[in-house]
């Protein structure tokens, strides 16, 4: 049948997951750090995903699409909820659920006490490819952007590197992928302060520099850089 229907936009999506949330009848989810319509039959057409989509990236559109079935809305709202409401504030996989990391002074100084180490991560998900380009945690921060291998070569990492800081991490040879325009329009599109670049010393490493350096150019902003270089046997390289 015909009628109407919503339309994400997926270039303009940053995946934030606003609008999985206010979808009630759970018509869309995250894939892939993007928002995408998954269930056309649970999509009402009422547009409650469309005001606080930060991009504008929902839209309506009238097209061939299967009924609105609200048995089954219904069906899986009750099976919603006899399930762990923290598996549902963010619908689709939670492992690219966009999360600001609280990181209590209290907490950190017992744990100093014990000298035992404790995680600095302030941000979630850290993989760039799944990365939203926009989110609250990027507004005034130091962006840090990190090779894999990097936290499990130097044994300070967290303190160093981490403390303070936004952190983005990937291997582009594993992921085989110029990771340059995503990292521009996060630095372009937020309050970026400053950037360092933690690479490992193996050549493969350079691309991860070298699309970051690019998207610091392209973004047309002047912003503190640095380029930090961990050798294989985990000390910093001059």
């Amino acid at each position: 049948m015909i009628r109407k229907i919503i339309h994400i936009n997926e270039e303009k999506c940053n995946g934030c997951g606003i609008c999985a949330n206010a979808c009630h009848e759970g018509a869309i989810d995250i894939i892939d750090g993007k928002a995408k319509l998954v269930r056309e039959n649970f999509c009402d057409g009422f547009g409650d995903c469309l005001p606080g989509c930060p991009t504008g990236a929902i839209t309506f559109e009238e097209r061939e699409a299967p009924e609105y079935d609200e048995a089954a809305v219904k069906k899986a709202q009750m099976k919603k909820e006899h399930t762990p409401k923290e598996l549902y504030k963010h619908s689709g996989c939670p492992g690219s659920r966009v999360m600001k990391i609280q990181r209590e002074e209290v907490q950190e100084e017992k744990q100093q006490l014990t000298e035992k180490p404790f995680s600095r991560l302030s941000n979630w998900p850290v993989q760039i490819k799944l990365a939203p380009i926009q989110a609250p945690y990027f507004e005034g921060a130091k962006l840090l952007i990190a090779a894999d291998c990097t936290a499990y070569a130097y044994a300070s990492m967290h303190d160093d590197f981490m403390k303070g800081k936004v952190t983005l991490i990937g291997c582009p040879k594993l992921d085989a992928v110029d990771y340059s325009e995503k990292l521009t329009q996060i630095i372009a599109k937020n309050d970026i302060q400053s950037v360092t670049i933690i690479r490992m010393e193996v050549p493969c490493c350079g691309g991860l520099e070298m699309a970051a350096k690019k998207a610091l150019q392209a973004s047309g902003k002047f912003i503190p850089w640095q380029v930090v270089t961990v050798g294989i046997d985990g000390t910093i390289k001059e």
